[in-house]
């Protein structure tokens, strides 16, 4: 076996719980998508390190629609970001606390492991505007609902001049949530990027992603496909007001849905943003 795919060990004495993770998958011989992407993540940390990492905390506000409730109102959202690169490959995970002012808290997760095959061939697989392809795998997490979705697929990483980077992701979307709101298995398709620019001697960037999930059933019925997208537009504020770049950010993010959670409910509006990078 190449050394690329050996698991490190004694070379890297805090490697030994992602290796403890992998043995216990291995050992009860079924597969687990979420213990899998809890291993990678720990993998590209502790056993490699990561080449660069950047977390956040975002602040937004906005007039949210809560489809199911039929509520309209006044919502703040706090965010927890993370990305990170490593040896073979990189990891993107975010955790919102939606907080409608006149209801209960909701909870959501992501997070997304993306093996790169340029990296772990040592092969350049670049084609035109293609820079790479990669593995992919994700889980989709709402406790309050018990809602579990994975997502295993691929990725094409783009090329394009000026992006910071562009991505297209191509996945299932499998279900394993409770009975209560199980539903049948579907896809999606997401572009994922940041877009940086100067102006004014001033900086921004324009980043977020657009995707689209097919449709489904579930025990009430059809959840019909959607489109949504979470575009930001922000401004370095920690640049132009405390001489420290890429700390303080403040802006507007850019939400629209169609068929917002699979009902018959679009919305389209701007939150304020406000970015503090950690």
């Amino acid at each position: 076996m190449p050394d690329m795919f050996r698991i490190p060990r004694s070379a890297y004495p805090d490697s030994r719980w992602s290796v403890a993770i992998l043995r216990g998958i291995l050992k009860f011989r079924v597969f687990s998508p979420a213990l899998f992407s809890l291993w990678l993540l720990l993998l590209s940390d502790t056993a490699y390190g990561f080449d660069w990492s950047v977390s956040e905390i975002h602040y937004q506000y906005g007039h949210l629609k809560r489809p199911f409730l039929q509520e309209e109102g006044g919502t703040s959202v706090i965010t927890f970001q993370h990305a990170s690169g490593w040896r073979f490959g990189d990891n993107f995970l975010f955790f919102d606390a939606a907080m409608p002012h006149s209801g209960k808290a909701d909870y959501y997760g992501e997070y997304y492991g993306n093996l790169s095959l340029g990296k772990i061939t040592g092969v350049d697989l670049s084609i035109g505007p293609i820079k790479d392809f990669g593995v992919l795998m994700g889980i989709n997490w709402a406790p309050g609902t018990d809602v579990l979705k994975y997502l295993p697929g691929m990725r094409i990483a783009w090329n394009l001049p000026g992006f910071a980077f562009l991505n297209s992701d191509f996945t299932a979307y499998i279900d394993d949530s409770s009975a209560s709101v199980r539903e049948t298995n579907s896809f999606m398709v997401d572009i994922n990027g940041r877009y940086p620019f100067e102006l004014l001697n001033s900086r921004f960037s324009i980043e977020g992603h657009i995707e689209y999930i097919g449709e489904r059933q579930n025990p009430f019925g059809v959840v019909h496909a959607w489109l949504f997208h979470q575009i930001q537009f922000r401004y370095d504020l920690g640049h132009r007001l405390l001489g420290r770049p890429q700390k303080l950010f403040v802006g507007t993010e850019w939400q629209y849905w169609s068929n917002k959670f699979g009902t018959r409910v679009s919305e389209n509006v701007f939150q304020a943003l406000l970015v503090w990078r950690l």
